[in-house]
């Protein structure tokens, strides 16, 4: 049986600010993030499982990726909690703001990578993580693919 990608899209809001950037961007704002989340794998054979002909039940991947990604960063907004914006953060904590600390600059770049690796994580092992794109603006992009990463 061949390989087959497939992919699904998610959408979420999401606020975040770069500390030291030369730009608009070192104030606080927010993307209508497009999340594309493509596995590969081998549809399933058994003509005894329910998922026959399936490489993976989109359901199933969508519960991996809302349950890592969506229903996180969704109306969150995320700081470097290695910089000064930690204060800002701590206060929109205590007026019960949803708040994601990282230990990276959150640019499009490294968010992707950081979901890559909570969505291989969680994938069955017969499923790879083939990539994955996330859009922030509708002509700005990151993508990470799995074979740059090998």
């Amino acid at each position: 049986m061949s390989n087959v990608r497939i992919t699904k899209l998610f959408t979420f809001e999401t606020g975040h600010a770069l500390y030291g950037y030369d730009g608009k961007c070192q104030n606080v704002h927010g993307h209508s993030y497009k999340f594309s989340v493509t596995v590969i794998g081998k549809p399933i054979t058994d003509t005894k499982n329910v998922k026959l002909g399936m490489v993976i039940d989109f359901g199933d991947l969508k519960k991996i990726v809302k349950e890592e990604i969506v229903d996180k960063f969704d109306h969150a907004t995320v700081f470097n909690k290695n910089t000064p914006h930690i204060e800002l953060a701590n206060e929109l904590s205590k007026r019960n703001h949803n708040v994601i600390l990282v230990n990276y600059q959150p640019t499009s770049e490294n968010m992707v990578v950081d979901f890559a690796s909570k969505i291989k994580a969680r994938l069955p092992e017969n499923i790879l993580l083939h990539s994955l794109k996330l859009q922030e603006t509708e002509t700005s992009f990151a993508e990470w693919y799995a074979s740059d990463n090998a």
